[in-house]
């Protein structure tokens, strides 16, 4: 089964805004204040993917939280560490496993 590459993308800013049920400015204030990175066209034309609006998803839950723009960006990036601990995490343990087997099957 192929994953389809929710990084590229894919939507302009009107339909990105309209995706995440936002205001084209917001998602501009959104990017001023750094919690949101949209690729550029050669033209300068911001371009969303699958993951920014994902993205945008998490900031809207954090604003009707009461969360200020500030502790948002503070959330994301604690978020993101977390996620790519987990993923280093889960990467050592798979080689732990290897390394188990090979000593208990003696090719160590």
């Amino acid at each position: 089964m192929n994953e389809r590459d929710t990084s590229t993308p894919l939507y302009g800013i009107a339909v990105a805004a309209e995706l995440a049920d936002l205001a084209g400015p917001t998602l501009r204030l959104y990017e001023k204040h750094g919690l949101l990175h949209p690729l550029r066209s050669d033209g300068g034309t911001r371009r969303y993917s699958e993951d920014d609006l994902t993205r945008l998803r998490r900031v809207t839950a954090l604003r009707e939280a009461g969360v200020n723009l500030a502790g948002i960006g503070k959330v994301l990036d604690l978020q993101d560490q977390n996620v790519g601990l987990r993923v280093e995490n889960d990467a050592l343990r798979d080689e732990n496993a290897e390394l188990r087997r090979a000593l208990e099957d003696g090719s160590v």
